[in-house]
């Protein structure tokens, strides 16, 4: 062997001749000669090798040189350090629909879109096409090719250039993975190496695998699934055979064959080159094969304020599939800036939507101003998260506690009149009062007057207590907001009243938004109304729609919705549940400029029912009707139309309706009364002693404050004539109904009023004329029945009694400081 290596290297030990550098043709041919000159002293040393080993000690020399490379190889092959492959590289975060579409990729730490894609998950047209194109023997070397980097040594001595590359996919890897710079011999070698320890530690799966993930595909574009997402819109998995070829070509020159919307000379020579490697005969039919993605110009976000909140609470998760649905988003977004500009010429210039499945709290839609990208408008600031003043669309839930604290039922009569609450005057939006009215009228109306009285009496909880309960962040204390608190007294955001709206459509139980496809659906939450009074109220807000004329021919499916104005023309809102879904509307300027448009009813609410509308004609599924909940404690009977009681025998007109049997107010009418009347004189007599002529007829006898009310409003009522002059006091007072101090309450203190004067004010029957008032039984004064007396009072404590003019008398203690 010695003698052999000494033969073979023999010429080393020469002079060498200086001389000038040889011209290329010379090198190669001195080459040649070289080349030829090995091959003649090997041929040799065969021949002298047989009669050098004939020795024993010589034979067995070389097979322990033999096995000791062997070894050494060895132990070198396994000794070689597992590389990461794609441990701590970072990939974009894609956030897809709940139908799997792409609504945004993120850019990772160093700026690139890269897609986590596993094998399974590619298209097998790309991995067949990318190792026709790279690698046609990658499943038979073992991380180098040897004669392909032969081929390329060949071609660099030969062209001074290399024609055709010479890295393996896995030396590929190799070189995106480390960063390795295989211009010079160095780096190639590094290469190598780095080939040799992937492919010892990982199958080719796995390293296919990562080069799909890693390879360039232009611009600032890694892997297949981005790639595919970005030129293509779809996934790396669904790519056409056409599809795949035009990636398969990029990673070679990714700066010149990026895939654009106008044709690429680059990019459609190497898919020829691709076929023609292939063996394909493409002829005339290329044009048919080639393939460019559609236009690409416009970067377009979907659902960016949706996405925006999903990004702010996300984790490191690469894939984050949402319960958004992008056709709904896309239905609303463009129904919406239809509705803008059409009716820009109003002054309405942003509008923000927000739709949830009520049955999972899915968040299906979620767009927060009418354009992202207008800076004019403030288009990034998220309308459905921004704290606005409500207005009106929190007196649903006054209502919802009235009816479970058993104030109201749906037709109780409520008092729409002027009415002082100490210093707090409210008024209503029109600046009129309609009087006595139905608490589902004053609802769908949406009266201020009735709603602050309502909010006046409840108590464990409040209003305000309730919406703390709810997670509503309300920053100061219940003093603060006062009864201005139904009326949009606070700043409360759509996400806030679409979640309480959506309590209310699930019987009264209140649950968070789910927004990703990991949170859990939740059937249970926790309960801030009655079922009872979440289907009432719902009930009581099944109202017709805004557009004149407008004729339901699907009375089986109604929407319950509500809408809200702010003080100030600043906020239009309208708020809808409809099926199983709830959608909250807003119509304003962020910068709280107001415009006499921004109306609840005329601005928001048409474009609600346009987007119902939309959805609806688009379902294939039915339409829910309204119905209550299973084992409800809800009972539906006739009620009297007039008094909202239970009909007595005088009642002629009915009306059916809901109450909540043991908490509705619920009680037998005494409005309709039958009384005698005297012939002759028209007056009234309290008794058929046979003295006079009589006859018996039905009159309405109404408090002496719905009287004033109904005398404010211009409504007339048949209330009873008075009695003879000559009629018993103590039979007319025997015939009528005691006052009902309504001001101060019982148990009230004079400090809590934020008045010098205590206001006195009480109900009596419809033949009163007069009130007087006592205080420890010492006279303080008297007034008409329909007036409030006001009473200068000094600290202590008084029992107030209150005498009409029928001598029928009620008291009550207070207690002033």
């Amino acid at each position: 062997m010695r003698m052999a290596l000494r033969t073979w290297f023999g010429e080393r030990t020469r002079p060498r001749v200086q001389s000038s550098a040889p011209s290329p043709n010379i090198r190669v041919e001195g080459a040649a000669a070289a080349v030829q000159g090995c091959q003649a002293r090997w041929r040799g040393c065969q021949r002298e090798q047989p009669k050098r080993m004939r020795s024993p000690k010589l034979r067995c020399r070389a097979l322990r040189s033999l096995f000791l490379l062997s070894s050494v190889a060895a132990i070198i092959w396994f000794a070689l350090p597992k590389p990461p492959l794609l441990q701590g590289v970072s990939f974009s975060q894609s956030i897809r629909d709940r139908n799997g579409k792409l609504l945004r990729v993120t850019l990772t730490p160093d700026q690139k879109f890269r897609i986590r894609t596993p094998l399974s998950q590619i298209s097998p047209e790309l991995v067949n096409a990318t190792l026709q194109y790279e690698d046609k023997y990658y499943a038979r070397h073992p991380g180098v090719n040897p004669i392909a980097l032969l081929r390329s040594a060949i071609d660099l001595v030969h062209c001074r250039r290399v024609v055709t590359g010479g890295s393996t996919i896995t030396m590929q890897l190799a070189r995106l993975r480390f960063h390795l710079h295989t211009r010079s011999v160095l780096g190639k070698l590094q290469q190598i190496v780095c080939a040799l320890e992937i492919e010892r530690h990982y199958s080719k799966a796995e390293i296919l695998q990562a080069y799909l993930n890693l390879a360039p595909y232009g611009r600032n574009i890694e892997g297949a699934g981005a790639a595919s997402q970005i030129y293509f819109n779809k996934t790396a998995a669904i790519l056409t055979a056409p599809e795949a070829i035009a990636l398969s070509v990029i990673p070679q020159s990714p700066t010149r064959r990026a895939l654009t919307d106008h044709e690429n000379s680059s990019v459609t020579a190497a898919q020829k080159n691709w076929y023609d490697r292939a063996k394909i005969e493409v002829g005339s039919d290329f044009s048919a094969r080639q393939f460019n993605p559609r236009s690409q110009k416009e970067n377009k976000l979907f659902a960016p304020h949706f996405v925006q909140q999903i990004l702010e609470r996300a984790d490191a998760n690469d894939q984050i599939a949402t319960t958004l649905d992008l056709e709904k988003q896309q239905l609303i977004e463009r129904r919406v800036r239809d509705y803008v500009a059409a009716n820009r010429n109003r002054g309405i210039k942003n509008a923000a939507a927000l739709l949830i499945d009520a049955r999972t709290m899915d968040v299906l839609a979620q767009m927060g101003s009418a354009d992202f990208n207008n800076s004019e408008i403030d288009g990034q600031v998220d309308g459905t998260r921004a704290a606005r003043s409500f207005g009106s669309t929190l007196k649903p839930f006054v209502y919802a506690l009235a009816l479970d604290q058993g104030l109201i039922h749906p037709l109780s009569i409520l008092a729409d009149a002027p009415r002082s609450f100490g210093d707090y005057n409210p008024e209503n939006y029109d600046r009129e009062f309609v009087g006595p009215i139905r608490a589902s009228d004053a609802l769908a109306r949406s009266r201020n007057i009735p709603a602050v009285e309502l909010t006046s009496q409840l108590s464990h909880p409040t209003l305000y207590e309730f919406l703390r309960n709810a997670d509503v962040p309300l920053p100061r204390s219940e003093l603060v907001y006062g009864l201005a608190l139904p009326l949009g007294g606070a700043e409360v955001s759509m996400q806030d009243l679409v979640r309480l709206y959506a309590a209310l459509a699930n019987n009264g139980e209140l649950r968070p938004f789910r927004r990703s496809a990991r949170d859990a659906i939740r059937t249970k939450g926790r309960r801030i109304v009655s079922p009872e009074a979440a289907f009432l109220t719902l009930e009581m807000l099944n109202v017709p729609r805004p557009e004149l004329n407008y004729v339901d021919s699907n009375q089986s499916a109604p929407v319950f919705w509500k809408t809200g104005t702010s003080h100030g023309f600043r906020d239009a809102w309208t708020i809808a549940v409809f099926d199983h879904y709830v959608l909250g509307i807003w119509i304003g300027n962020f910068d709280g400029r107001p415009s006499n448009a921004f109306i609840g009813r005329a601005a928001a609410a048409p474009l609600a029912f346009q987007i119902i509308d939309s959805l609806r004609s688009g379902w294939p599924e039915p339409n829910e009707p309204h119905l209550p909940p299973a084992g409800a404690n809800l009972k539906r009977v006739e009620f009297c139309a007039v008094s909202g009681d239970l009909p007595g025998p005088h009642c002629k007109d009915l009306i059916e309706g809901w109450f909540i049997p043991g908490i509705s107010p619920i009680k037998t009418c005494d409005v309709h009364q039958e009384v005698l009347i005297d012939v002759a004189s028209g007056l009234r007599v309290p008794v058929d002693d046979g003295t006079h002529v009589v006859r018996r007829e039905v009159y309405e006898f109404w408090p002496s404050d719905f009287l004033s009310i109904f005398a404010r409003a211009g409504v007339q009522r048949r209330t009873p004539p008075p009695f003879l002059p000559e009629t018993d006091p103590n039979l007319i007072a025997r015939n009528g109904t005691a006052p009902r101090i309504v001001s101060p309450l019982s148990g009230t203190s004079g400090d809590l009023i934020r008045s010098s004067s205590v206001p006195l004010h009480a109900q009596t029957d419809a033949d009163v004329r007069e009130v007087y008032w006592f205080a420890n039984k010492a006279f303080i004064g008297r007034c008409s029945a329909r007036e409030i007396l006001a009473w200068n009072s000094v600290p202590g404590h008084y029992e107030l009694t209150a005498l009409d003019d029928r001598g029928r008398s009620s008291s009550c203690t207070i207690t002033v400081h």
